[in-house]
């Protein structure tokens, strides 16, 4: 059972209507990740806006369809895997094209993103320089991790999640 009930257009608060609906207009449904953070208008807009800015890339809809469905496989998200099965059909992958995908097997692209999510952003030499010789030249999240691009996470205390391995 849901902790916290999703709420529908009508029952949203006011700021969140026209971003629930803007949604609806957009995949002909509202899904319940979205439901649920209209509860907070704020957290849904903030969401909304930060998927359009890291949907501005050199990566079509349906390659980004591919990355999502590789990492949500590989981290056995089963929410992220309909809703990405959903949004990879509206970007033009077919049921074969979605398995291989979640697979990570699909094309380079989404063997890349599985080694990614399953090295938690330590790949080899090797697997990067596979990656850029099929055109992923730019870094972004883990990727920057594994490209080695410079930044201050050193300073960070690096901690696991008790769940985690």
């Amino acid at each position: 059972m849901s902790r916290i009930t999703p709420v529908s257009i009508e029952h949203a608060p006011d700021a969140a209507r026209p971003l629930l609906s803007g949604i609806q207009k957009s995949l002909g449904s509202v899904p319940n990740a979205f439901r649920t953070l209209a509860h907070a208008p704020a957290a849904l807009g903030g969401y909304l806006a930060l998927s359009q800015a890291l949907g501005k890339n050199s990566l079509s809809a349906r390659q980004r369809e591919t990355v999502a469905l590789a990492t949500s496989e590989a981290n056995g998200c089963d929410y992220c895997l309909a809703a990405h099965s959903l949004f990879g059909r509206k970007a033009g992958l077919d049921d074969s094209a979605i398995e291989l995908a979640r697979r990570g097997s699909l094309d380079a692209v989404a063997i890349f993103a599985r080694q990614v999510t399953e090295s938690r952003g330590q790949v080899s030499d090797e697997q990067l320089a596979e990656a850029r010789a099929a055109g992923a030249e730019r870094c972004s999240n883990s990727r920057h991790r594994g490209a080695d691009c410079p930044d201050d996470t050193d300073q960070l205390p690096q901690q696991r999640c008790p769940d985690r391995r």
